[in-house]
């Protein structure tokens, strides 16, 4: 079992920053595939960056030139730094971290960008 916990989130005006963090329990984060997802109100929940084992990533277009994931594997700990923050950009932002056939979430941190 893989605990997620996530942290970071909170209110920032527009064009301001603002850095997730999600740290894993368990000794094989390392060979895990993590992302980070968003879900806003009436919406359904969507890809934002994702990194894998090896440290290749991806972006949605929505987010690409703005946001970097990066990850840490001494501190089992992945990253979602956000600039130049937009008012949709507004969300529930998921941790999730996937291994072979375990696919685990985080409970999410809220993060309000007001215009």
């Amino acid at each position: 079992q893989v605990q997620l916990v996530e942290s970071g989130g909170g209110l920032v005006q527009a064009g301001g920053s603002l850095r997730l963090s999600c740290a894993a329990s368990g000794s094989i984060f390392s060979r895990a595939a993590m992302g980070w997802y968003r879900q806003a109100p009436g919406k359904q929940r969507e890809l934002v960056a994702s990194i894998i084992s090896g440290g290749s990533t991806n972006y949605a277009g929505s987010v690409k030139g703005r946001f970097t994931i990066s990850r840490d594997n001494a501190k089992n700990t992945v990253y979602l730094q956000m600039n130049s923050l937009k008012p949709e950009d507004t969300a529930v932002y998921y941790c999730n971290y996937i291994l072979g056939l375990n696919d685990y979430w985080g409970q999410g941190t809220q993060v309000t960008v007001s215009s």
